[in-house]
Protein backbone atom coordinates (compact mmCIF):
# COMPACT_ATOMS: atom_id res chain seq x y z
CA UNK A 1 0.00 0.00 0.00
CA UNK A 2 1.41 3.38 -0.97
CA UNK A 3 2.00 5.97 1.73
CA UNK A 4 -0.48 8.84 1.88
CA UNK A 5 0.73 12.42 1.59
CA UNK A 6 -0.68 15.57 3.10
CA UNK A 7 -1.97 17.49 0.08
CA UNK A 8 -2.41 21.12 -0.88
CA UNK A 9 -4.90 20.74 -3.74
CA UNK A 10 -5.81 24.02 -5.40
CA UNK A 11 -8.35 25.18 -7.93
CA UNK A 12 -7.11 28.66 -8.76
CA UNK A 13 -7.07 30.57 -5.43
CA UNK A 14 -9.20 28.01 -3.58
CA UNK A 15 -7.85 25.14 -1.50
CA UNK A 16 -9.42 21.75 -0.82
CA UNK A 17 -10.00 21.24 2.95
CA UNK A 18 -12.40 19.39 5.22
CA UNK A 19 -15.09 20.96 7.41
CA UNK A 20 -12.45 21.75 10.06
CA UNK A 21 -10.19 23.46 7.47
CA UNK A 22 -7.71 20.60 7.58
CA UNK A 23 -5.86 19.24 4.54
CA UNK A 24 -6.72 15.83 3.03
CA UNK A 25 -4.28 12.95 2.70
CA UNK A 26 -3.99 11.37 -0.74
CA UNK A 27 -1.86 8.97 -2.74
CA UNK A 28 0.96 10.80 -4.48
CA UNK A 29 1.09 11.12 -8.26
CA UNK A 30 4.15 11.50 -10.46
CA UNK A 31 2.95 14.98 -11.46
CA UNK A 32 2.73 16.25 -7.86
CA UNK A 33 5.14 18.84 -6.51
CA UNK A 34 6.94 18.06 -3.26
CA UNK A 35 6.75 21.16 -1.06
CA UNK A 36 10.13 20.31 0.49
CA UNK A 37 12.45 17.54 -0.75
CA UNK A 38 12.07 14.34 1.24
CA UNK A 39 8.84 15.20 3.04
CA UNK A 40 5.35 13.80 2.55
CA UNK A 41 3.61 17.08 1.71
CA UNK A 42 2.59 17.65 -1.90
CA UNK A 43 0.86 20.24 -4.06
CA UNK A 44 -1.34 19.66 -7.10
CA UNK A 45 -4.04 21.36 -9.16
CA UNK A 46 -7.66 20.24 -9.08
CA UNK A 47 -8.79 20.49 -12.68
CA UNK A 48 -12.11 22.16 -13.49
CA UNK A 49 -13.72 18.87 -14.62
CA UNK A 50 -12.61 16.90 -11.55
CA UNK A 51 -15.27 16.37 -8.85
CA UNK A 52 -14.78 17.62 -5.30
CA UNK A 53 -14.30 14.54 -3.08
CA UNK A 54 -17.02 13.83 -0.54
CA UNK A 55 -16.42 15.53 2.81
CA UNK A 56 -14.17 18.20 1.33
CA UNK A 57 -14.79 21.75 0.17
CA UNK A 58 -12.99 24.47 -1.77
CA UNK A 59 -12.21 27.49 0.42
CA UNK A 60 -10.51 30.74 -0.70
CA UNK A 61 -6.98 30.80 0.67
CA UNK A 62 -7.51 34.33 2.00
CA UNK A 63 -10.30 32.98 4.24
CA UNK A 64 -7.97 30.35 5.70
CA UNK A 65 -5.73 33.10 7.09
CA UNK A 66 -8.30 33.53 9.85
CA UNK A 67 -8.11 29.88 10.95
CA UNK A 68 -4.54 28.79 10.28
CA UNK A 69 -1.23 29.45 11.98
CA UNK A 70 1.47 31.48 10.27
CA UNK A 71 3.40 28.30 9.43
CA UNK A 72 0.35 26.67 7.83
CA UNK A 73 -0.36 29.72 5.68
CA UNK A 74 3.28 30.07 4.63
CA UNK A 75 3.39 26.43 3.53
CA UNK A 76 0.15 26.91 1.59
CA UNK A 77 1.67 30.03 0.06
CA UNK A 78 4.72 28.03 -1.02
CA UNK A 79 2.49 25.34 -2.51
CA UNK A 80 0.32 27.66 -4.59
CA UNK A 81 3.32 29.63 -5.83
CA UNK A 82 5.14 26.47 -6.92
CA UNK A 83 2.04 25.35 -8.83
CA UNK A 84 1.75 28.77 -10.47
CA UNK A 85 5.42 28.67 -11.47
CA UNK A 86 5.22 25.13 -12.92
CA UNK A 87 2.02 25.98 -14.82
CA UNK A 88 3.61 29.08 -16.39
CA UNK A 89 6.94 27.52 -17.38
CA UNK A 90 5.92 24.58 -19.53
CA UNK A 91 8.12 25.91 -22.35
CA UNK A 92 11.65 27.31 -22.46
CA UNK A 93 11.68 31.11 -22.62
CA UNK A 94 14.92 30.96 -24.67
CA UNK A 95 14.11 28.51 -27.45
CA UNK A 96 10.46 27.45 -26.96
CA UNK A 97 11.13 23.75 -26.33
CA UNK A 98 8.83 21.94 -23.89
CA UNK A 99 10.47 21.84 -20.46
CA UNK A 100 10.88 18.98 -18.01
CA UNK A 101 10.92 19.07 -14.19
CA UNK A 102 14.35 18.71 -12.60
CA UNK A 103 14.48 15.47 -10.57
CA UNK A 104 15.80 17.04 -7.33
CA UNK A 105 15.39 20.83 -7.63
CA UNK A 106 12.46 23.17 -8.13
CA UNK A 107 13.48 23.92 -11.70
CA UNK A 108 11.94 23.46 -15.15
CA UNK A 109 14.74 22.39 -17.48
CA UNK A 110 14.93 22.76 -21.25
CA UNK A 111 16.20 19.49 -22.79
CA UNK A 112 17.42 21.38 -25.88
CA UNK A 113 19.47 24.27 -24.47
CA UNK A 114 19.58 23.25 -20.78
CA UNK A 115 18.21 26.60 -19.60
CA UNK A 116 16.67 26.31 -16.13
CA UNK A 117 13.66 28.30 -14.98
CA UNK A 118 13.37 28.63 -11.21
CA UNK A 119 10.47 29.99 -9.14
CA UNK A 120 10.64 33.77 -8.80
CA UNK A 121 9.18 36.08 -6.20
CA UNK A 122 7.84 39.55 -6.95
CA UNK A 123 8.73 41.96 -4.11
CA UNK A 124 6.06 44.42 -2.95
CA UNK A 125 6.30 47.09 -0.29
CA UNK A 126 3.52 47.91 2.18
CA UNK A 127 3.80 50.92 4.49
CA UNK A 128 2.08 52.06 7.66
CA UNK A 129 2.32 55.86 7.91
CA UNK A 130 1.77 57.83 11.10
CA UNK A 131 1.36 61.55 11.76
CA UNK A 132 2.21 62.67 15.25
CA UNK A 133 1.54 60.23 18.06
CA UNK A 134 -2.12 59.39 17.47
CA UNK A 135 -2.89 59.38 13.72
CA UNK A 136 -2.50 56.74 11.02
CA UNK A 137 -2.95 57.09 7.26
CA UNK A 138 -5.44 54.61 5.79
CA UNK A 139 -6.54 54.41 2.16
CA UNK A 140 -9.41 52.77 0.29
CA UNK A 141 -8.50 50.88 -2.87
CA UNK A 142 -10.44 52.19 -5.88
CA UNK A 143 -11.08 48.62 -7.06
CA UNK A 144 -12.68 47.65 -3.76
CA UNK A 145 -16.35 48.41 -4.37
CA UNK A 146 -17.79 45.64 -2.20
CA UNK A 147 -16.79 46.98 1.23
CA UNK A 148 -15.69 50.08 3.11
CA UNK A 149 -12.36 48.55 4.13
CA UNK A 150 -9.37 50.86 4.41
CA UNK A 151 -5.83 49.55 4.17
CA UNK A 152 -2.24 50.65 3.73
CA UNK A 153 -0.22 52.06 0.86
CA UNK A 154 1.38 49.22 -1.11
CA UNK A 155 2.88 48.50 -4.52
CA UNK A 156 5.45 46.62 -6.56
CA UNK A 157 9.17 47.35 -6.40
CA UNK A 158 10.41 48.54 -9.79
CA UNK A 159 13.61 47.49 -11.56
CA UNK A 160 16.69 49.31 -10.22
CA UNK A 161 14.83 50.60 -7.16
CA UNK A 162 15.67 50.15 -3.48
CA UNK A 163 12.90 49.14 -1.12
CA UNK A 164 12.98 52.55 0.56
CA UNK A 165 12.73 54.29 -2.80
CA UNK A 166 9.68 52.16 -3.60
CA UNK A 167 8.09 53.23 -0.28
CA UNK A 168 8.63 56.91 -1.11
CA UNK A 169 7.52 56.61 -4.73
CA UNK A 170 4.32 54.64 -4.05
CA UNK A 171 3.30 57.04 -1.30
CA UNK A 172 3.90 60.12 -3.44
CA UNK A 173 2.13 58.56 -6.43
CA UNK A 174 -0.93 57.30 -4.55
CA UNK A 175 -1.54 60.04 -1.95
CA UNK A 176 0.95 62.84 -2.72
CA UNK A 177 2.74 62.78 0.65
CA UNK A 178 6.44 62.85 1.54
CA UNK A 179 7.81 60.59 4.28
CA UNK A 180 10.64 60.47 6.81
CA UNK A 181 12.12 57.87 9.18
CA UNK A 182 11.39 54.82 7.00
CA UNK A 183 12.03 51.59 8.94
CA UNK A 184 11.71 47.92 8.07
CA UNK A 185 9.13 45.95 10.09
CA UNK A 186 8.49 42.44 8.73
CA UNK A 187 7.56 40.39 5.66
CA UNK A 188 4.89 37.92 4.58
CA UNK A 189 4.63 35.58 1.57
CA UNK A 190 1.54 36.67 -0.34
CA UNK A 191 0.50 34.18 -3.04
CA UNK A 192 -1.66 36.48 -5.18
CA UNK A 193 -0.06 35.22 -7.34
CA UNK A 194 3.59 35.15 -6.21
CA UNK A 195 4.53 38.11 -4.07
CA UNK A 196 6.59 38.85 -0.98
CA UNK A 197 5.05 41.68 1.03
CA UNK A 198 7.83 43.69 2.71
CA UNK A 199 6.49 45.86 5.51
CA UNK A 200 7.77 49.29 6.53
CA UNK A 201 6.67 52.01 8.89
CA UNK A 202 7.26 55.70 8.19
CA UNK A 203 6.31 59.12 9.46
CA UNK A 204 4.49 61.87 7.60
CA UNK A 205 6.94 64.60 6.58
CA UNK A 206 5.00 67.03 4.39
CA UNK A 207 2.33 67.53 1.75
CA UNK A 208 -1.44 67.45 1.39
CA UNK A 209 -3.35 64.30 0.45
CA UNK A 210 -3.76 64.13 -3.33
CA UNK A 211 -5.35 60.94 -4.61
CA UNK A 212 -4.22 58.86 -7.56
CA UNK A 213 -7.85 58.23 -8.43
CA UNK A 214 -7.34 55.13 -10.58
CA UNK A 215 -5.74 53.46 -7.52
CA UNK A 216 -7.17 55.17 -4.42
CA UNK A 217 -10.76 56.32 -3.90
CA UNK A 218 -10.19 57.87 -0.46
CA UNK A 219 -7.35 58.40 2.03
CA UNK A 220 -7.43 60.03 5.44
CA UNK A 221 -5.49 60.30 8.68
CA UNK A 222 -7.56 58.50 11.32
CA UNK A 223 -7.24 58.72 15.10
CA UNK A 224 -5.95 55.51 16.66
CA UNK A 225 -9.18 55.14 18.65
CA UNK A 226 -11.51 55.81 15.72
CA UNK A 227 -10.51 53.46 12.89
CA UNK A 228 -12.68 52.43 9.93
CA UNK A 229 -13.00 48.83 8.74
CA UNK A 230 -9.45 47.46 8.32
CA UNK A 231 -7.94 44.29 6.75
CA UNK A 232 -8.67 40.97 8.46
CA UNK A 233 -6.50 39.39 11.13
CA UNK A 234 -3.81 37.20 9.58
CA UNK A 235 -2.83 39.73 6.92
CA UNK A 236 0.35 41.65 7.48
CA UNK A 237 -1.61 44.90 6.98
CA UNK A 238 -3.73 44.09 10.04
CA UNK A 239 -0.62 43.31 12.08
CA UNK A 240 1.01 46.59 11.03
CA UNK A 241 -2.05 48.64 11.96
CA UNK A 242 -2.27 46.89 15.34
CA UNK A 243 1.45 47.50 15.84
CA UNK A 244 1.22 51.29 15.60
CA UNK A 245 -2.23 51.72 17.20
CA UNK A 246 -2.08 49.07 19.96
CA UNK A 247 1.63 48.37 20.39
CA UNK A 248 1.27 44.73 19.27
CA UNK A 249 4.29 42.85 17.92
CA UNK A 250 4.57 42.65 14.14
CA UNK A 251 7.11 39.83 13.87
CA UNK A 252 9.68 38.05 15.97
CA UNK A 253 11.38 34.66 16.05
CA UNK A 254 8.13 32.98 17.10
CA UNK A 255 6.10 34.94 14.53
CA UNK A 256 3.86 36.37 17.21
CA UNK A 257 2.22 38.89 14.89
CA UNK A 258 -0.37 36.41 13.66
Amino acid sequence: MSKLSLAYIFQQQKLLVDQHYQLPKVESLASDILIHPGDQVIARDLLAHEPIPEGLQLVPIRQLLQFWTTQQFEQASRAIQLLEWKRNHQFCSHCGTATEPHPTEHAMVCPACQYRQYPRVQPCIITVITRGEHEILLAKNARNTSSQMYGLIAGFVEVGETLEEAVRRETEEEVGLKLKNIQYLASQPWPFPSNLMIAFKAEYASGEIRLQEEEISDAQFFKFDDLPEIPFKGSIAHAMIMHVTQGDAVADDTKAWL
